[in-house]
C-alpha cells in the first residue's frame, strides 16, 4: 500500500490533533496525583471511552483478528464479552472498595489488607508483566500492522511507534493518556465498523458471509477444543478476566481517577457497554479476512492487516495508519504510566525514598517510563511472539493472575486471612501453574489457571486456618469521597450483561 499527499496530510493531522489534545489538556500539572491519576477528577464517559481505547490496540486488531481466522472463529469474543460482566462485577464489587481507600494502584491495597511483602511482590510482578508481555505484545501487534498494510520495516515501525508514545506519555502522564483515548477511542470503533461494512459488502452480503463461515459463527465450542473449549466459559476464562478487568493497573486506573463512586462505577460499565461492539469491529473482520484473502494471508496475525491493505480504498489510508499507530500508542502510554506508577508509588516512595518531593516522584516515574519502554522494545524485536500474540499474552499471563486474584477475592471474603496468606498466593501461583503446565501438556491453558487458582485458594485457607488474624485490618477511607452510587448505574449494568447473553444466544 503506498500513501499519497492526501492520506499523508490526513495521518500528520490526526496525529497532531491527539498529541495537541493531550498536551494541553495535561498542561501544568505537577503533583503525583495529577500525574498519575490525572488530579482524580475525570468524568464516567472519559473513564469509559479511554478504558476501551487502553484494551483495544493492535494486540486485539491482530490477535483476536488472527484467532478468528484460525480455528477458534467468533468465540474468541468470548474474551471481551464476559470481560463486559467481568466489569459489571468490578464496578459492584471491586472498585468502591478501591475508591474507598483511596489508592494510587492494585499493591497498595494488598499492603492494608496484607502487608507491605505482599505489596512490594504484586508490584513486582505486574512491573514484569507489564515489561515482558503486555507491552512488547503492542509493540509487535503494531508493528506486523504497519508492515503488513504499508510495506514498513517492522523494527522501523516498532520503535517509531515507541519513540511517540513515549513523548506523550513523558509530557502529561495518564490525563494526557486519556485524552488521546477520547480521540483516539473513537477512532478505533468507526475504523473497526468501516471495515467490517465494506468487507461485508465484498464478501457479497450478510448471508453470503454466514453461509461461508457457518462453522465459525458459534460462542460455544466442542469441550474438546484446545483453546477456548465450552466450559472455561464457566471456569477458567473468569480467572484472567476478574485480574484484566479488575486487578490490572493500566486499566483500573483510569476507574481510580473517578470523581466519585458513581462516575467511576458508571465509566466502566460504559467501556462494557462499548467492548459489545468488539466481535463486529475486530473479529468478524477476521473471519472476512479468510474468506476473501486467505491466499494472501502468510500467518494468523496478518489477517487483519491484510483486509484493511487490500480493501481501504485511496484516500483513507492515512487516516487507517494514523488510526493503527494511534491504538499501538494509547495502550502503549497507557501500560507505561502504569507500570510507572507502580515501580514509583510502590517500590521507590514506599521503600527506597519515604520523604521525597512531588518534583522527584514525577522524574522517577518518567525515568522508569524510559527503561521500561526500552526493555519491552528489545522483546518485541525477538522471536518470542511469533506463534501468535493474542496467545501469548494471555498464556504467560498465567503464572501471576490466579496468585494476585486469589489474594485478593480471599482478602475479600476472609476478614482473617493473615499476611502469609497474600504472600504465599502471590510467590505460589508460577509454580503451581508451571508444575500443571508440565504435567498437563495437552490441557487448555484457561484450566490450568482455574486449577492453580484453587489450588491457591486452598493453601491460603490451611494458613488461615492454622493463624487467622486476630482482629480484621483496618483499612483506609477517604473522607472527601462521595461514597453514593445511583440507579443509573443499577441499570447500565443490568443492561450490559443480559445483552451480552443475547448475543450468546443469537450466536450459540
Amino acid at each position: 500500500m503506498t500513501l499519497g499527499a492526501f492520506d499523508l496530510a490526513v495521518c500528520v493531522a490526526f496525529c497532531a490533533l491527539i498529541l495537541g489534545t493531550a498536551f494541553w489538556k495535561s498542561r501544568r500539572r505537577a503533583d503525583s496525583a495529577d500525574y498519575f491519576l490525572g488530579g482524580r477528577s475525570l468524568p464516567w464517559w472519559l473513564i469509559g471511552i479511554s478504558v476501551v481505547a487502553a484494551n483495544l490496540s493492535t494486540e486485539q486488531f491482530v490477535g483476536m483478528a488472527g484467532q478468528a481466522y484460525g480455528d477458534v472463529g467468533l468465540a474468541v469474543s468470548a474474551w471481551q464479552l464476559t470481560g463486559s460482566i467481568g466489569v459489571v462485577l468490578v464496578a459492584f464489587v471491586f472498585l468502591p472498595r478501591f475508591l474507598r481507600a483511596g489508592i494510587f494502584t492494585m499493591p497498595e491495597f494488598l499492603e492494608y489488607r496484607y502487608d507491605a511483602t505482599t505489596r512490594a511482590l504484586m508490584s513486582v510482578l505486574t512491573i514484569v508483566i507489564y515489561a515482558m508481555v503486555t507491552t512488547p505484545a503492542v509493540l509487535y501487534s503494531g508493528g506486523t500492522a504497519l508492515e503488513t498494510i504499508f510495506g514498513i520495516h517492522r523494527t522501523t515501525a516498532v520503535l517509531a511507534v515507541a519513540a511517540v508514545g513515549l513523548a506523550y506519555v513523558l509530557w502529561g502522564g495518564l490525563l494526557a493518556a486519556v485524552w488521546a483515548d477520547l480521540i483516539q477511542g473513537t477512532a478505533l470503533l468507526v475504523g473497526g465498523i468501516v471495515t467490517i461494512v465494506l468487507g461485508i459488502h465484498a464478501c457479497g452480503g450478510w448471508d453470503a458471509f454466514a453461509a461461508h463461515n457457518a462453522g465459525k459463527l458459534h460462542m460455544v465450542l466442542p469441550k474438546d477444543h484446545a483453546e477456548l473449549p465450552w466450559t472455561v466459559l464457566v471456569g477458567g476464562m473468569w480467572i484472567p478476566i476478574v485480574y484484566y478487568c479488575g486487578l490490572n493497573q493500566f486499566l483500573v486506573q483510569r476507574a481510580l481517577a473517578a470523581r466519585t463512586v458513581a462516575q467511576g462505577q458508571l465509566g466502566v460499565i460504559f467501556a462494557g457497554a462499548l467492548w459489545l461492539l468488539v466481535p463486529f469491529a475486530i473479529v468478524m473482520p477476521g473471519l472476512v479476512a479468510g474468506q476473501l484473502y486467505g491466499d494472501h494471508v502468510a500467518r494468523a496475525d496478518q489477517a487483519y492487516p491484510t483486509l484493511v491493505r487490500e480493501l481501504v480504498p485511496a484516500g483513507l489510508r492515512g487516516f487507517v495508519l494514523a488510526a493503527l499507530g494511534g491504538a499501538v500508542v494509547s495502550s502503549l502510554a497507557s501500560m507505561l504510566n502504569s507500570a510507572s506508577t507502580l515501580l514509583t508509588m510502590d517500590l521507590w516512595k514506599r521503600h527506597l525514598r519515604r520523604d521525597c518531593a512531588e518534583r522527584e516522584l514525577v522524574l522517577v516515574g518518567r525515568i522508569s517510563t524510559v527503561l521500561l519502554l526500552g526493555l519491552a522494545t528489545v522483546v518485541s524485536l525477538s522471536e518470542l511472539l511469533e506463534g501468535g500474540v493474542f496467545k501469548f499474552i494471555q498464556e504467560f499471563q498465567g503464572y501471576v493472575s490466579p496468585g494476585i486474584v486469589a489474594a485478593f477475592v480471599f482478602g475479600f471474603v476472609s476478614k482473617r486471612a493473615p499476611a502469609a496468606a497474600g504472600t504465599a498466593a502471590l510467590v505460589l501461583s508460577a509454580p503451581v501453574y508451571g508444575g500443571l503446565a508440565w504435567l498437563w501438556p495437552d490441557v487448555a491453558y484457561l484450566h490450568r489457571m482455574l486449577a492453580t487458582f484453587l489450588v491457591l485458594i486452598a493453601v491460603m485457607a490451611a494458613i488461615t486456618g492454622v493463624r487467622p488474624l486476630a482482629a480484621p485490618r483496618v483499612l483506609p477511607v477517604r473522607a472527601d469521597l462521595d461514597t453514593r452510587s445511583s440507579p443509573v448505574v443499577v441499570v447500565a449494568g443490568a443492561a450490559v450483561v443480559l445483552a451480552v447473553v443475547a448475543f450468546f444466544v443469537v450466536f450459540w
